[in-house]
């Protein structure tokens, strides 16, 4: 894969900040971190991105809220209609937390532990990556 991404990632925990960063850095993809869903909704006011990487539960403001605010950021303040492909990253691995993720505005889900070659897959297809 040739492609860099630029990519907002999601994640209260510094080791698994570390650990997808690592990964998504071996293949030259550009990654910033947020804390915390507050944070990823400020960043995102002030940067775009290729793909958001959201985990489920964090404090401040957990990844289903932050989706929402994302969303309705993306609605109000874009007249192009672009929407960024945001994917759950979360160790709830239920039906029904796929279900929920993608009732708030998710476009996918993957189950932690990190795997970046099944994170290479969903990038593919939702056609974030040729």
């Amino acid at each position: 894969m040739s492609e860099r991404l630029k990519i907002l990632l999601v994640e209260d925990n510094l080791l698994n900040q570390r650990i997808v960063t690592f990964s998504l850095k071996k293949f030259n993809h550009e990654v910033t971190i947020a804390n915390n869903g507050l944070e990823a909704v400020e960043i995102f006011r002030v940067q775009k991105f290729d793909v958001i990487l959201m985990d489920i539960m964090m404090p401040v403001m957990d990844g289903l809220e932050a989706t929402v605010k994302i969303r309705e950021e993306e609605v109000n303040s874009n007249s192009n209609n672009i929407r960024t492909p945001i994917i759950a990253l979360t160790a709830n691995t239920m039906d029904n937390d796929r279900d929920t993720c993608i009732s708030y505005g998710m476009d996918d889900f993957m189950a932690k532990p990190f795997d970046i070659e099944k994170l290479h897959l969903i990038f593919s297809e939702l056609k974030i990556i040729p």
